[in-house]
């Protein structure tokens, strides 16, 4: 039996969909699209006609288990479409796939191949705010663009956006082969499928703590633009692993820099973190660094040249995050575990951040501090009761939520900025300006000597290779707030756990 398949929502989106859908012919059959708009409803377009509304309709389609719904409204609201969601669900759809909004579909186009199944992230906490790409990447036209850490959530997120900005190479650089891998085959099918603009797509393998190779790498490529996403990022695994944290965030992120200036690379965006500001971690203590060292690069670029960062929270659905792990804990029947009723954290989707990112990239200026506005908190509690409930299954009754106790240290809540640096709303929306607060160079240039020879072998300084003892009191005596972390838990045998 062919399987049929209902469009959600009959305007231009929609309609390419089903051309594509029909062009095809391996895909199923498109039934009818639904749509609330009274002017479309008993109509057809090119033969498929137009049922509505939507919450009426659904209802009496006779769904069986191969059929399947697309909802292609891209310009929804997360309100909406989490009641279309709820009205398919209750109605028989078991499969519901989604185009996604501001992350690749450019001034109204739409391709099949970038529908998705549905999941928590689209019915999930507030609406993104929209950026039109193609106006916002203007900038990017003609460019050479350089991507560090591809191949993870954030990079490779840019990179399908990218793919709309009308650069003339994207430099896809990692050195996860995997990874780099599977999103340049992503890539290369989207464009095949039509989607974006024509650009050459180069994988690079390459490790950043290479600094001979970095050096080469940039020159090589004459890249103009570099968005630095690479770091090592989960917390209790840098705090098994401290020394490789500073190696590879601090003196991999130099690397770039130097070679940024030193190839005049007419733009260097580096993503940081909310857990820069007063860090309790050394992965926080890391990013804080590289935001000092953005700041210190920023004093000797060329006119013309714009070094900044882009802080903000935590992103819905990255590599890590509580979203996949709250979904494997429901897969395998619970509990649920979150730490504190009273737990909370500022949350953004990734293709939002992306957009906004992208954006900062071309308005941003020359040693500047920029944070996205995450809106409001969101507790953690009340989150993992909405992915129950999104896995059709209730809180505490099917799936059981276990309160596991904050551990020492850690943060209830987790800030955005520091008090002193004065967040300002810019003119564009979503974007807050951060008052700079830089370290002298004296300063750090002191501090990237004492921690060398810990994360690099050297000579008459041996022992102090690999020291983790040497590194965190290093760290200790510049960081004041990981300091007063480690003095509280340093009679714990447990010297770090998770922060959210």
């Amino acid at each position: 039996m062919e399987k049929r398949i209902y469009i959600i929502g009959a305007g231009f989106a929609g309609q390419t969909i089903a051309d594509d859908i029909k062009r095809k012919k391996i895909f199923g059959k498109v039934n009818a699209f639904l749509d609330d708009d009274k002017s479309l409803i008993g109509s057809s377009i090119d033969g498929i006609p137009v049922l509505g509304p939507i919450s009426n309709v659904a209802s009496v389609l006779g769904t069986s288990s191969s059929d399947e719904a697309i909802i292609a409204i891209p310009s929804a609201p997360t309100e909406r479409i989490k009641e279309i969601y709820e009205t398919l669900s209750k109605n028989g759809f078991s499969h519901i796939k989604i185009l996604p909004g501001i992350s690749q579909v450019v001034n109204g186009s739409a391709h099949l191949v970038q529908t998705r199944e549905i999941d928590p992230l689209d019915i999930l906490g507030r609406t993104p705010v929209a950026i039109s790409l193609k106006e916002s990447l203007n900038y990017l036209r003609g460019k050479r663009v350089f991507i560090t850490g591809a191949g993870g959530s954030i990079g490779s997120e840019l990179a399908r956006q990218l793919l709309s900005g009308g650069a003339e190479r994207l430099y896809l650089f990692g050195h996860g082969e995997n990874s780099i891998c599977a999103i340049y085959r992503e890539l290369r099918l989207l464009q095949a499928e039509g989607v974006g603009e024509k650009a050459t797509i180069v994988p690079i393998i390459g490790d950043m703590r290479d600094r001979e190779y970095v050096d080469y790498i940039i020159k090589q490529t004459k890249c103009n633009v570099i968005f630095h996403c690479a770091a090592y990022k989960h917390v209790p695994m840098m705090e098994e692993n401290q020394v490789a944290a500073i190696e590879n965030n601090v003196f991999g992120t130099k690397n770039l820099l130097d070679a940024a200036l030193k190839y005049k690379v007419d733009r260097f965006v580096l993503i940081s973190t909310d857990k820069a500001v007063a860090p309790v971690s050394v992965y926080g203590v890391s990013k804080m660094l590289c935001e000092k060292l953005v700041l210190d690069a920023a004093k000797k670029a060329d006119k013309g040249q714009a070094l900044m960062f882009v802080r903000f929270g935590n992103v819905l659905g990255s590599r890590g995050s509580l979203l996949p792990l709250f979904q494997n804990q429901i897969k395998t029947g619970g509990p649920v575990t979150v730490t504190d009723k009273k737990m909370e954290r500022f949350f953004m989707t990734i293709p939002e951040a992306c957009s906004l990112v992208l954006q900062t990239g071309g308005v941003g200026e020359n040693g500047m501090s920029y944070l996205l506005d995450m809106g409001e908190p969101i507790k953690i509690l009340e989150l993992a009761e909405q992915i129950i409930k999104f896995s059709g299954l209730e809180p505490y009754k099917d799936i059981d939520i276990k309160i596991v106790g904050a551990r020492k240290g850690e943060r209830l809540t987790e800030p955005l900025w520091l008090k002193e640096e004065n967040p300002k709303q810019t003119e564009f929306k979503k974007l807050l300006k951060l008052e700079n607060k830089p370290y002298k160079s004296e300063r750090l240039e002191a501090l990237l000597e004492e921690l060398y020879p810990i994360c690099f072998f050297t000579k008459d300084k041996e022992e102090d290779f690999r020291n983790k003892n040497k590194l965190i009191d290093i760290l200790c005596k510049d960081c004041t707030s990981l300091k007063d972390f480690y003095e509280e838990i340093k009679n714990d045998n447990q010297l770090r756990t998770d922060l959210l």
